[in-house]
């Protein structure tokens, strides 16, 4: 039921496990070469892909440097960094070397998200948001907060956090900008098992409020689908995609949720200009 995103072949693989590596390459009829390093996957390709979308992110700028410093268009699976200082150097990187750079959550990209932004207006002067699901990992909320930018907008400039083991309620402020939520969005990342790792979100204003259909593994893949779109045009252009704005805010927000969590206090979100290459 998703259309095929064709043009990609996979010639290189590495994994800190060499096992896991061979296994991978076995699967395809023209099997990959299997790197014994993970700076060898960025020679002689046109694009590197950072496939560790489950970690915290504080190994990405290790693991992109090579590649970026070569000057090879770079994908980054979520989180782009695990530090805003990290998330910086990693565009920097990319800039100093003319480096099309890109890190795209799914639920950045999600068809399904986007034509639920554009049911906003049903409610009235926007009031408030609210994104359930994503888990207690890194991983996850920085997929909730991607799903918030899509959704209700970049731009926050604070956030309040709590949680017993970490910041799984994540309460974000736009400052009273006038085109997003007067009262800001919650974000609550840890909410038990899920049908089918579904995300849920809401928007309230004075002529109603209104409710997304499940947001889930039904619906990834075209959200995948349109981030492979995004990464063949920007190996193509040499630029970085549209949808890559926002990529540092989202480890700001994270990275300020922490010490949110940590201090009990409204912290202030870092921002600084995202500049494409």
């Amino acid at each position: 039921t998703v259309e095929a995103v064709d043009g990609f072949r996979i010639t290189r693989v590495w994994d800190e496990h060499r096992d896991a590596a061979e296994c991978l390459a076995n699967v395809f009829a023209e099997p990959p070469v299997v790197c014994d390093s993970f700076e060898d996957v960025s020679d002689d390709v046109d694009l590197v892909f950072v496939a560790d979308c489950n970690g915290d992110g504080s190994d990405h700028l290790t693991l992109a440097r090579p590649g970026l410093e070569k000057g090879i268009a770079t994908f980054v699976d979520k989180p782009l960094a695990f530090t805003v200082d990290d998330a910086r150097q990693i565009v920097a990187l990319a800039k100093e070397n003319g480096a099309p750079l890109a890190a795209i959550s799914i639920l950045r990209a999600l068809p399904g998200a986007g034509r639920f932004a554009r049911r906003l207006e049903e409610v009235g002067p926007l009031q408030f948001g609210s994104i359930q699901g994503g888990g207690p990992s890194l991983a996850g909320q920085i997929h909730t907060i991607s799903l918030a930018q899509h959704i209700f907008g970049d731009g926050v400039v604070a956030v309040r956090a709590l949680g017993d083991e970490g910041p799984n309620t994540i309460h974000l402020d736009f400052g009273g900008r006038a085109d997003r939520p007067a009262k800001g969005v919650t974000l609550n990342c840890d909410v038990g098992l899920v049908w089918h790792c579904a995300f849920h979100a809401s928007a309230f204003g004075p002529e109603g409020a209104i409710h997304s259909s499940p947001l889930g593994d039904f619906l990834f893949p075209f959200g995948a689908a349109q981030i492979l779109k995004q990464i063949r045009e920007m190996v193509h252009t040499g630029r970085s995609p549209e949808m890559t704005s926002g990529m540092i805010e989202a480890v700001a927000i994270a990275q300020a949720s922490r010490t949110a969590h940590e201090t009990g206090k409204l912290v202030a979100v870092e921002h600084q200009e995202e500049a494409t290459t």
